[in-house]
């Protein structure tokens, strides 16, 4: 397979949600980003094209900055059908697994945990007044998910099934939940930043060092939210 199919491919991940449908989810953004390839590899049988076709019109759902990663992996297995060194059966029960797992990996790291992120620094830097800053860091992640998106799209086109042992190693699941605690520490920096009344700065930082390290401590045994609130709540009546 060449290059510029693959390039069609990727480039069509953008558009997985812009066919977002009540019955099959991303189902026709998906079924858009494999069409080159499957018109490339079932090129001289169209029955076997319009099976391969059809497997991917069922319902897909799953992160959108993991649908290159995705397409990928499903570009390399379809190259495995198409010359019979895979079955349709392991194939499909393969599939659900593998997308509905991603799905809860890409919620919890990116839109749980990486996103807030973005946004608080963002808005901490708004608030400072550093615009430029805030511009260049924003145009920096920017880029650096094009950059992750590219490289997953190729990983999973050349190993397939293999590079989900790579991501393992990544232990994104653990990361995300680093990544919160920080998220933790920065709204407690908003908040002072903003806080209704008019403190001195070394009352207000204290009040953040204070209530992240009670969260830090008793992190373990009760939850993140349940613990920034009750503290937040506790702090806003004292003043």
């Amino acid at each position: 397979m060449n290059l510029k199919i693959l390039s069609k491919c990727f480039l069509k991940t953008y558009f997985v949600n812009s066919l977002f449908n009540i019955k099959g989810l991303q189902n026709l953004g998906l079924f858009y980003a494999m069409d080159p390839a499957l018109k490339f590899l079932y090129a001289g049988d169209k029955k076997a094209l319009r099976k391969a076709r059809l497997r991917y019109l069922k319902l897909y759902n799953s992160h959108p900055f993991w649908t290159p990663f995705l397409v990928g992996i499903f570009i390399h297995l379809e190259k495995l059908l198409a010359n019979n060194k895979l079955h349709l059966e392991t194939y499909s029960k393969l599939r659900p697994t593998i997308v509905y797992t991603l799905s809860a990996i890409g919620d919890s790291f990116f839109s749980g945990s990486l996103l807030p992120c973005w946004a608080l620094l963002s808005a901490i830097g708004l608030y400072l007044g550093w615009y430029w800053t805030t511009f260049f860091f924003v145009v920096i992640l920017f880029l650096g998910l094009q950059v992750f998106k590219l490289y997953t799209f190729f990983l999973g086109y050349t190993q397939g099934l293999q590079a989900l042992q790579t991501l393992k190693k990544w232990n994104l699941i653990n990361a995300s939940q680093y990544l919160k605690v920080i998220n933790t520490g920065l709204i407690l920096i908003f908040v002072a930043l903003n806080w209704p009344v008019q403190l001195p700065k070394v009352v207000a930082i204290s009040y953040v060092f204070a209530i992240y390290g009670l969260v830090l401590i008793f992190r373990k045994y009760i939850g993140f939210r349940e613990i920034f609130w009750v503290l937040f709540f506790i702090c806003y009546l004292l003043c």
